[in-house]
C-alpha cells in the first residue's frame, strides 16, 4: 500500500489550471454585475442599532469595539519586524504582510471615525483601509498559491483597484449615483476565490486552516451585521454591529496567524 505521504492530492491542480479556474469565475461575477446593474448605498445603511453614548462617546460600542483592529494590527507589524532570517516569506512578502498589518490597525480609526457620526462621507475612511487589507491578502495569497513572482504586479493592481473602488463610489455619491459594484467585488469576490486557491494548491508560508477559519469568522461577522437590530433586541445589551467589529477582529487575528506565524508553526492545509 502507498504512505498518504507518497500519495498527491486529489485536490491538486496545475498553477495554470487553478488560474483558468479563478479567471473563469472572475468573468461569471462580472458578468453578473454587469446584468444585475449599479448597486446603491441603502440610506437606511448609517442607522444603526445602539446609539448609547459611553463615556461621552457618541456611539459608544460601535466605536470602542473597534480597539482590536489596532491592536491585532499593531501586534503583525511587530511579529513582522521579528521574522527570522529563516522565515520562508521573502522581502516582498513581508511588505505586503506589513501592509496587511497596517491596513489592520488603520480600520480601528476609519471605523471609529465614522461611527462617531456616520454619514457618507466619514465612511469613505472606513472603507479605504478595509479596501487596503482586501488587496493585499488576496495578492498574498494569489501569488503564493499560483507563482511567488506575481506579487510584484498583482499587490500593486489589487490596491489600485481596492483604493480605486472606493473613490468611484464616492465620486458618485456626491453626484447621485453612486455604484457600490467595484467595492462589492473587492470585498466579496475573495470569500469565493481564496477557498479555491486553498483548496487546489499548496502552501508555501501560509496556514491553510487558518485562513479558511478567517474567512469563515468574516463571514460569521457579515451575519452579524445584517443581525444588527434584532441581537440588540435581545437583552440590549449589545449590537450586531458590534459584535461584527469583535467577531472580524478576531478574523484579522487568525490573518496574521496564519501569515505570520512561525514557520514550525505552519502546517501545510
Amino acid at each position: 500500500m502507498q504512505s498518504s505521504a507518497g500519495r498527491r492530492p486529489l485536490r491538486a491542480a496545475t498553477a495554470r489550471q487553478t488560474t483558468a479556474v479563478a479567471l473563469a469565475l472572475l468573468t461569471i461575477w462580472i458578468g453578473a454585475l454587469a446584468v444585475h446593474g449599479p448597486i446603491a448605498q441603502d440610506p437606511a445603511y448609517h442607522s444603526f442599532a445602539d446609539t448609547r453614548a459611553v463615556l461621552g462617546i457618541p456611539n459608544g460600542l460601535n466605536v470602542l469595539s473597534n480597539i482590536p483592529f489596532l491592536v491585532v494590527g499593531l501586534l503583525g507589524l511587530r511579529r513582522l519586524a521579528r521574522l527570522p532570517t529563516a522565515s520562508p516569506m521573502s522581502r516582498g512578502e513581508r511588505r505586503a504582510a506589513a501592509l496587511l498589518c497596517a491596513a489592520i490597525a488603520g480600520v480601528a480609526s476609519g471605523s471609529a471615525w465614522y461611527h462617531l457620526a456616520p454619514d457618507s462621507g466619514r465612511l469613505v475612511w472606513d472603507r479605504l483601509p478595509m479596501s487596503l487589507a482586501f488587496a493585499s491578502i488576496t495578492a498574498l495569497v494569489a501569488a503564493e498559491r499560483l507563482g511567488r513572482g506575481a506579487l510584484r504586479w498583482l499587490l500593486p493592481a489589487l490596491v489600485l483597484a481596492g483604493v480605486g473602488s472606493v473613490v468611484l463610489w464616492h465620486l458618485g455619491e456626491l453626484q447621485g449615483a453612486g455604484d457600490l459594484r467595484a467595492y462589492a467585488t473587492m470585498q466579496f469576490f475573495p470569500a469565493l476565490l481564496l477557498p479555491l486557491l486553498l483548496w487546489l494548491r499548496p502552501a508555501v508560508f501560509s496556514s491553510g486552516p487558518l485562513l479558511m477559519a478567517a474567512l469563515c469568522l468574516y463571514g460569521l461577522a457579515k451575519i452579524c451585521e445584517l443581525g444588527d437590530e434584532a441581537i440588540f433586541a435581545t437583552g440590549r445589551m449589545v449590537s450586531g454591529h458590534t459584535l461584527k467589529h469583535l467577531v472580524a477582529g478576531l478574523a484579522c487575528w487568525l490573518l496574521v496567524e496564519a501569515i505570520v506565524a512561525p514557520p514550525a508553526v505552519l502546517q501545510q492545509p
